[in-house]
């Protein structure tokens, strides 16, 4: 075989079939083979490799694959934090890692425990009374406070209330959320400053609205300065205000929920608090609930009674009369509670804070650094993460997608692109608080060449052409995403080989 492993890799199925193996096995003892007539008669179709083809192939694999582990990791809105290493060697404890859902109360109280003090935490950190632990992701967690809330009017004799709000600059699972609960979704500009139109809000509100989703900081990267009027205004109109707990990284241990006025969040446990996060998982999403939700969170939860802990599994009990009932098997993502402990209580209150403020910190760096040669969406002071618009581009015939992909051929992941959807071309960064200086500089140097190449506008082709040394070039992304290949099938060239 050629050694161009770095540029492409078979699929494991894809090696020829040979004789050799990984694994010996004994010819089965006696004449019968217990198989009930379900014998194979043909071969497995699999490759038949060594134990060191095994490892080579896989380690070559993990070679090609960009991770916070291998570099800085700027995609805005997603909060690609580093994952302490201490999080996992406590996860890996034999009494966390070998429990299992069935086992006796009696021998589970240490992760009983665990799950009660992170939910003391989460409790602490926002300001609300209680917490469902039990959503499996953001989105998951989202469709609980909205479950909630739909509960809550419909116990108060409100079900009138059938439309949510949701600004522009939220979240795109927000709307989805909303309208998988049952509801009919309205959207609200932002005004010139990438907030809230607060005069847009108050002129919709009303006794059809049933909640009011806000993220914040919102995807601009901005806080929404008017958070408190849009509190008031929302519960005036007898309205719920959801805030989207996405970017909490930038405000944790700042301020809470409740001085916001906030009736429910979702909290990305696998953003804010270190855990493993990206390709589809785990997450968990755990949400907060003002007092006036609290009443109808799933089940089941953590209770505690003669210094023992025990499960409230079923609703309808005197703990949870009013309870929507289950939304997942089990508890949630036990594995995700333990890393995000680990993080949480090796930081203390005090750390926690000085997290958000480094993530706000090093995204006005880069904010500062690249104003300079890249457009700015807002020239003010930003949040966690910094936003410029395809507007430095023009002229130039290279777009925001071309430059993106020219970042690899440099080093660097490229930032979330076209997102938020309310800013042209744009380029979203979050750098998150754990890179140094060192490593922000790197990338900015980075970026400033693209841009002074874009600005000379004799090399368009150089940004068209982008990436040429990464393992996959160019695809044909809007023919990836409406016809996708989901299924491997054989390459009749490598069949006729074997």
């Amino acid at each position: 075989m050629k050694n161009n492993f770095l540029h492409e890799e078979p699929l494991i199925f894809e090696y020829p079939v040979s004789d050799n193996s990984a694994v010996d096995f004994d010819s089965p003892l006696g004449e019968s083979e217990n198989l009930g007539g379900i014998k194979r008669s043909n071969p497995i179709g699999l490759s038949s490799l060594s134990e060191p083809e095994v490892v080579r192939h896989y380690t070559r694999l993990s070679r090609q694959n960009y991770s916070i582990d291998t570099g800085l990791y700027p995609l805005g809105s997603c909060t690609m934090k580093h994952n302490p290493r201490l999080n996992e060697k406590m996860v890996r404890l034999k009494g966390f890692m070998d429990i299992h859902p069935f086992q006796p109360e009696k021998t589970i109280q240490g992760a009983y425990k665990a799950i009660n003090l992170l939910s003391d935490w989460l409790i602490d950190l926002t300001g609300l009374p209680a917490v469902a632990m039990s959503p499996a992701a953001g989105a998951h967690g989202e469709l609980c406070g909205l479950m909630c809330i739909r509960a809550a009017h419909e116990h108060n004799g409100e079900n009138e209330r059938k439309v949510v709000l949701v600004p522009e600059s939220a979240h795109g699972t927000n709307p989805a959320s909303a309208s998988l609960c049952g509801y009919s979704v309205e959207s609200i500009p932002c005004n010139s400053k990438g907030r809230v139109d607060l005069d847009a809000l108050n002129n919709r509100l009303g006794d059809d609205i049933a909640a009011v989703m806000i993220t914040n900081p919102n995807t601009c990267g901005l806080f929404e300065t008017d958070a408190l009027r849009i509190s008031d205004a929302v519960h005036n109109a007898g309205a719920y205000f959801y805030m989207d707990g996405a970017n909490f990284n930038a405000i944790v241990g700042r301020l809470t929920l409740k001085q916001l006025g906030v009736d429910a969040m979702h909290i990305n446990l696998h953003k804010t608090f270190s855990t493993p996060h990206g390709g589809g998982g785990p997450g968990a999403g755990p949400t907060v609930l003002s007092e006036s939700l609290a009443p109808f969170a799933p089940v089941p939860f953590v209770v505690k009674k003669n210094k023992n802990l025990f499960m409230v599994e079923h609703s309808g009990s005197n703990q949870s009369e009013f309870s929507i009932g289950r939304m997942k098997g089990f508890h949630g993502q036990f594995g995700v509670f333990v890393r995000a402990l680990s993080y949480i209580m090796s930081l203390g209150a005090d750390g926690l804070s000085q997290v958000s403020g480094d993530a706000v910190l090093n995204a006005n760096y880069l904010r500062v650094r690249l104003s300079k040669y890249l457009t700015p969406f807002h020239n003010g002071t930003c949040m966690h993460e910094v936003l410029f618009d395809g507007s430095f581009l023009d002229g130039t015939g290279t777009r925001t997608i071309d430059f993106a992909k020219a970042m690899i051929d440099s080093g660097f992941h490229p930032p979330t692109m076209y997102f938020p959807l309310v800013v042209e071309g744009a380029l979203l960064f979050e750098p998150t608080e754990t890179e140094s200086r060192q490593s922000l500089d790197e990338l900015i140097d980075a970026v400033i060449k693209l841009a002074k190449k874009a600005m000379k506008k004799e090399t368009p082709e150089f940004f068209e052409n982008s990436p040429v040394n990464a393992p996959r070039l160019r695809l044909d992304e809007t023919l990836a995403a409406r016809k996708p290949i989901l299924r491997w099938t054989p390459n009749p060239v490598l069949k006729a080989a074997e």
